[in-house]
């Protein structure tokens, strides 16, 4: 079982570190990386729209990630 909570948590802190929580290697990897190229867009003035949308998408994403894990363990 995962917590949804802590993964929103640790990807509020760490974009993507809550999909590695869930076992979502590849994809916390991803969106690491997808947030630094954001950050480093802020110089040509799109990662100010980027960036926080970014970092939303990998909290809600965890928590969803968190949630369907656990519904299909649920199920066995």
């Amino acid at each position: 079982m995962k917590s949804a909570g802590l993964a929103a948590v640790l990807s509020f802190f760490i974009t993507g570190l809550g999909q590695i929580y869930n076992g979502q290697f590849l994809k916390g990897i991803m969106f690491i990386i997808a947030y630094a190229i954001s950050w480093l867009l802020i110089y040509v003035l799109i990662g100010f729209i980027t960036t926080p949308i970014i970092w939303l998408w990998g909290m809600i994403d965890a928590y969803r990630s968190a949630e369907r894990i656990n519904r299909r363990h649920a199920r066995y």
